[in-house]
């Protein structure tokens, strides 16, 4: 897959637009992984029913990306927002009233000619082992 079409499957993923095409699940971890290496960096964003739910999805996707997260929590009962910056290493929870679900994933560089693109929401699970 280029970085065009990668780029272009992602876009489905709208977060102003729920609904999309269904697409195969390897297919959209390589488009990820893909756009992801053609940027300097990546910021994720997290909406979860708990969180456990969303620090697992942490894991998962930063473990993906090449990062290895280690945040410190403070219980949050309900939905939750986690929000991570590998450059920074800084990575937060908070609650979240809202109704979406899955990853936001910001790819951003420094140069014009760049990539700077936010996907998602991304299924929490699509790094899970379990379902590779």
């Amino acid at each position: 897959m280029n970085p065009v079409e990668a780029h272009t499957l992602l876009k489905q993923f709208d977060c102003l637009n729920p609904t999309h095409p269904p697409i195969q699940r390897e297919q959209l971890r390589q488009a990820l992984l893909q756009v992801a290496h053609q940027s300097d960096d990546q910021l994720l964003g997290i909406c979860a029913d708990t969180l456990s739910q969303g620090q697992r999805a942490l894991e998962t996707y930063a473990k993906a990306l090449g990062y290895t997260p280690n945040p410190q929590f403070s219980p949050i009962q309900g939905a939750v927002y986690i929000k991570f910056n590998p450059k920074s290493e800084l990575c937060y929870a908070d609650s979240y009233s809202g109704d979406h679900r899955g990853v936001l994933v910001s790819c951003q560089s420094a140069d014009e000619p760049g990539l700077n693109e936010m996907y998602g929401h991304l299924p929490l699970d699509l790094f899970e082992t379990d379902r590779l």
